[in-house]
């Protein structure tokens, strides 16, 4: 898409450091340089007032990711796009079924409902929950490890959603400060609300976390 755009060498896009780095490496390898924006921290997509942060006279284009079944606020992306000029473009998840998103909303509406120790996803308007992600509250990357080491030898499977931001990957490392990416990566961990889990599974996951938060207490 950036290729067919005419994006290119002296170009550079606006890209979010939180999630894959397949986006930063599309970017490199259409020859424009890629400029990474912070995220809302409640939708883990491109914030439009960072991204227009960022904007310089060499910026073409912003590609916008939606998260995790969530979608970005395209039409705050759109405006800074008509503002400055810049394409704007998406880059989906992977379609879910219509039946399994209605399954995956209502496990994720019973979690919601029940988590006591874990901070909860903030809205639901159009999220598909593809992945469901919550933050563990304490001291960052250091408890969230230990809170899914936990989970994980209770039987209850979990995973980091992203391990590293691309800012600080290898090939695409710079020495700028994105707050809340930063945070999300040191803080976040996604629960399973897969459409075959039965209701037993689902109350042993809200056993186990509930447990398990009563033990973390924020930093100050």
């Amino acid at each position: 898409m950036l290729r067919a755009a005419g994006v290119g060498a002296g170009d550079e896009v606006v890209v979010p450091a939180f999630g894959n780095v397949e986006v930063a490496e599309a970017v490199s390898l259409a020859g424009a340089v890629p400029v990474f924006a912070d995220i809302d921290p409640a939708t883990y997509c491109l914030d439009d007032a960072e991204v227009e942060a960022v904007v310089t006279p060499r910026t073409a284009a912003v590609v916008v990711v939606h998260r995790f079944g969530r979608p970005a606020d395209i039409a705050g992306l759109h405006r800074v796009g008509q503002r400055y000029g810049l394409l704007v473009l998406e880059q989906g998840e992977s379609e879910t079924p219509y039946s399994e998103v209605g399954e995956r909303r209502q496990r994720a509406s019973y979690l919601s409902a029940k988590l006591k120790g874990v901070r909860t996803p903030v809205g639901s308007d159009g999220h598909t929950f593809q992945q469901y992600v919550v933050r563990v509250p304490g001291n960052g990357r250091p408890d969230r490890d230990a809170f899914a080491r936990a989970l994980r030898g209770r039987g209850v499977e979990c995973r980091v959603p992203v391990k590293t931001p691309v800012h600080r990957m290898p090939g695409f490392r710079r020495d700028i400060c994105l707050p809340e990416t930063e945070r999300a990566a040191d803080e976040t961990l996604s629960l399973p609300v897969d459409a075959a889990l039965t209701k037993r599974d689902m109350q042993r996951i809200v056993a186990t976390c509930n447990a398990l938060g009563g033990l973390l207490q924020p930093a100050f």
